[in-house]
């Protein structure tokens, strides 16, 4: 069978901007059998499967053990997990900001810390109707709007303080690149009780997720740069101090050297754009590269 790659984006309806980036609909078809990396991002892990589940073979905590999932949640991770595929891949994946996670969840984005669970186990009936909505649903567009449907009836007040919500922004917005000295001064906090309470809030410290952000863009600039350019020039133009730190924080976040990461993986959900030679690529409400914080510069 031959290959084929389809990459669907769209922006959430209004009410959902706030919590959600963009829906991101794929389609894999004629891939060999294989085992690829779910990396660490600046987004939850929410991902609805459309037929096969998802196999989760290793968890990003090696004491949870492995498991199928229909409808994927998950908080911040700071490690890979693995999944089993069968060469054939199709679903739904929520671009979720751990800020939005109170509001449809009910609980701060650190209490789904490394963890990975079944979104009906979180949300009852809800979580389930999703699944069940779009296994039935023919059409994109038609696929987004249960989507909208379905999450805006979850939404609700819920927030974290504003200086958490101003350090999360700040991090993501600097490309991982602010200190956590300028944090907590800006914030008006101190540095331990920004500490304390960031980790309590995201499940983890500034100082990793600024990493975290730092080796997300990193990864997709790999994926998406020309073969003209360098690993260190990536590592360059990503804030790290040289090819050395970049290799040593991939070994740390993805479990792999950059080279063995783009040798040994299939186009990645969480690099939506898709790789190249997709055969079709559609974007509504396309979001231009300089309203991107993690978009990828021109390199030399």
């Amino acid at each position: 069978m031959e290959r084929c790659e389809e990459w669907v984006t769209a922006a959430p309806v209004p009410p959902l901007r706030p919590f959600i980036e963009r829906y991101c609909g794929y389609r894999l078809t004629g891939f060999p059998p294989a085992v690829h990396r779910g990396l660490p991002s600046r987004h939850m892990t929410f991902i609805v499967s459309i037929g096969d589940d998802i196999d989760v073979v290793a968890q990003t905590d090696p004491a949870q053990p492995p498991q199928h999932y229909g409808c994927v949640l998950s908080g911040l991770q700071a490690s890979s997990a693995l999944i089993s595929h069968s060469g054939d891949q199709e679903g739904v994946a929520v671009e979720l900001t751990p800020l939005g996670s109170r509001a449809l969840f009910g609980m701060p984005a650190g209490e789904l810390w490394n963890v990975s669970v079944e979104l009906g186990d979180v949300v009852g009936a809800t979580g389930r109707e999703l699944w069940e909505r779009l296994q039935t649903t023919v059409g994109w567009e038609n696929r987004f709007a249960v989507c909208d449907a379905v999450l805006g009836r979850l939404a609700g007040d819920g927030a974290p303080a504003p200086e958490l919500r101003f350090a999360w922004e700040t991090v993501v917005a600097s490309r991982g690149e602010v200190s956590v000295r300028d944090l907590a001064d800006e914030s008006g906090w101190s540095r331990q009780h920004l500490a304390r309470r960031f980790r309590s809030e995201f499940g983890l410290s500034p100082k990793l997720a600024a990493r975290v952000v730092r080796f997300e863009r990193a990864q997709q600039m790999l994926r998406r740069s020309p073969p003209f350019v360098s690993i260190a020039q990536v590592a360059a133009a990503c804030g790290y101090y040289d090819q050395a730190h970049l290799n040593r924080d991939f070994v740390a976040l993805a479990g792999c050297t950059p080279t063995e990461l783009l040798a040994g993986d299939v186009p990645s959900v969480q690099d939506s754009r898709g790789g190249a030679g997709a055969s079709s690529l559609h974007e509504r409400n396309h979001h231009d590269n300089d309203n991107d914080p993690l978009a990828v510069p021109h390199l030399p």
